[in-house]
């Protein structure tokens, strides 16, 4: 049973990574992707991956806030259509106001956010790459010990 259990890891994570691979595949070989790419700012992002997470994880998060922003400009906008345009200015302004303080303290998030997404990738893949090495002892495998792992481990036995 101890046996079969590493096997059907290993097969089920083969699985997931032609599943992964053929979706970034597909999403690579789009048209749209493949000219972006041959743009200027797409050849920098390209070479600038942290940068390129970071904007990423700052377009997801401000996606809310900028949401509200509109439908509160839309509402305001309907109101001025009934006679209420000292009311319209003030509200853009408070909210132009207050949605730029939220996007800049949504860009230290999502920066701080990605470093910690791209720290624990690199933790976990070093890890999972650690356990499932040939040069592990099947003793250190069991052990749940986090200094066996340590020490099964050439990357960090140095």
């Amino acid at each position: 049973m101890a046996k079969e259990e590493p096997q059907s890891i290993s097969r089920d994570l083969q699985e997931l990574q032609k599943k992964l691979s053929l979706l970034i595949d597909s999403f690579q070989n789009n048209s749209k992707v493949v000219a972006f790419m041959k743009s200027p700012v797409g050849q920098y992002l390209d070479s600038h991956p942290f940068l390129a997470f970071t904007l990423l994880v700052f377009i997801v998060m401000s996606a809310v806030p900028v949401g509200f922003f509109l439908l509160i400009v839309v509402l305001t906008t309907l109101a001025a259509l009934l006679g209420v345009i000292i009311l319209e200015g003030l509200v853009i302004s408070v909210g132009g106001f207050s949605l730029l303080c939220i996007l800049c303290g949504l860009g230290f998030v999502s920066l701080a956010m990605s470093g910690m997404m791209i720290a624990s990738y690199v933790v976990v893949s070093s890890l999972i790459s650690c356990w499932f090495s040939p040069s592990c002892q099947p003793a250190s495998r069991l052990c749940g010990c986090i200094h066996s792992v340590v020490l099964c481990c050439p990357v960090w036995s140095i």
